[in-house]
């Protein structure tokens, strides 16, 4: 069975490295952009991917913006997008499943319950 493929999308280069080191020991293929503009670059393209982490706090355009832009691609609107994001107070996750996420995880992340998350594609 081929690896499930995560574009991970964050504009802390070492967020990235913390998730794809995880992501890779359990043999997930990483895909990594520092801002929404690549990730939609690379969205538009055949390349393969399974499921979408996105930080919702990133500069020019954050993932409130971006999750709707993705699910417009015709290629992407069925692809799952967890919202990734430092916010965790009340009221933050129904405003990232709003913006059309398909669930959410706070950070620190929880391993477990990203997993847990990456278990259903």
């Amino acid at each position: 069975m081929p690896k499930k493929r995560i574009l991970i999308i964050d504009d802390d280069a070492r967020n990235i490295f913390a998730l794809t080191a995880t992501l890779k020991a359990r043999s997930f293929e990483c895909v990594s952009c520092l801002n929404a503009h690549d990730a939609l670059d690379i969205l538009k393209t055949d390349t393969p991917i399974d499921a979408i982490l996105i930080d919702m706090m990133m500069p020019d355009m954050d993932g409130y913006e971006a999750i709707p832009r993705i699910k417009n691609l015709d290629s992407r609107r069925h692809t799952p997008i967890f919202s990734v994001t430092a916010q965790a107070m009340v009221g933050d996750r129904e405003k990232c499943l709003r913006a059309g996420a398909t669930d959410y995880i706070a950070k620190p992340i929880d391993v477990d319950r990203l997993l847990q998350l990456l278990s259903t594609i």
